[in-house]
């Protein structure tokens, strides 16, 4: 079903950032392991999470499983095994949260899990994310992706959220483990302006070298300031013309890796007069990253009033 609605004009309402939520409800992720440290300590706060932005009206939720893997685990004394068990278990929170909402609103239409797969830079926790440049061979990175994808892949999810992408070579990486993947993926980069990646690659060369490769869904950005995503979308579309594009920015302030959290202006000052102009320019998957709520992803689910919301 899923698969249909995004082959359609429909706008599939996504969820906001997991940890804006968290830190609503008086928890703030700390440490190297950040939200998925939660996995670990504090489940139920996982769960309560997502169903806030169920409740919102979000169609996919984003599993915290962000910043979760052996390396990063491991940097805490946690070992492989429990590692793993902990990133499936997030799928696993997910799916409760969507079990629970569907039990409260019967009748209502599906939800879906979607499981992150965040890159390779948020383990170093410095925010290499946003920078792309990490000093480590294709070699490395296809080893790291290649365990988690497989955990997550066999967790139960609908979809495979590879988000943040901040490199061109680390994209093509996970392009090419998807082929090995039985759960349909999307893949959104993260990036410095209108056309490229926050590494510095052109995003219409790597999505058309990811289009080549046929193992995505759905292709577009997350977690990049508001007033890029036009200008992005417009090359996403052209590099990949069949590819449905998703969406969800951040608020367009700024993360400071150093004091670990965001500052500078808030542009996304109104999520649904952007949200219809990505719409116009080709997105059919929308929502938010940091610093986005539940109110803004309960206006983008009136905005759009899908199916029976």
């Amino acid at each position: 079903m899923l698969l249909k609605e995004l082959a359609t004009d429909t706008v599939v309402v996504i969820d906001g950032g997991l940890v804006t939520q968290l830190e609503a409800q008086g928890i703030k992720p700390d440490g190297v392991l950040w939200s998925a440290g939660l996995l670990q300590t504090e489940p139920a706060a996982i769960v309560d999470a997502h169903r806030a932005y169920l409740e919102a009206g979000a169609e996919i939720i984003i599993s915290a499983s962000y910043q979760a893997s052996r390396a990063g685990f491991h940097q805490v004394g946690i070992d492989a095994d429990e590692a793993d068990a902990l990133i499936a278990s997030s799928v696993a929170l997910a799916r409760r949260a969507v079990e629970e909402f569907m039990t409260d609103h019967p009748g209502t239409f599906e939800r879906y899990v979607a499981a992150s797969i965040g890159p390779y830079g948020a383990v170093l926790n410095d925010g290499s994310e946003y920078r792309g440049h990490y000093g480590v061979s294709r070699r490395v990175l296809r080893d790291f992706h290649r365990v988690r994808l497989s955990v997550l892949d066999a967790a139960g999810a609908d979809l495979l959220a590879c988000e943040t992408i901040p490199s061109a070579e680390e994209a093509i990486v996970l392009g090419e483990l998807l082929a090995e993947a039985s759960t349909p993926a999307w893949l959104t980069f993260s990036c410095r302006d209108g056309e490229h990646l926050c590494g510095g690659a052109r995003v219409d060369d790597v999505a058309r070298e990811l289009d080549l490769l046929g193992t995505l869904m759905a292709i577009g950005v997350n977690c990049t300031p508001p007033q890029h995503v036009t200008s992005l979308i417009g090359h996403l579309r052209r590099a990949a013309p069949n590819t449905p594009i998703v969406v969800y920015p951040n608020s367009g302030e700024s993360f400071a890796s150093r004091g670990k959290g965001w500052a500078g202006d808030r542009s996304l000052t109104d999520i649904v007069t952007h949200a219809r102009e990505w719409h116009a320019a080709g997105a059919s998957i929308i929502g938010g990253c940091c610093r986005v709520g539940p109110d803004e992803i309960r206006a983008l689910s009136k905005a759009f009033r899908v199916r029976d919301a």
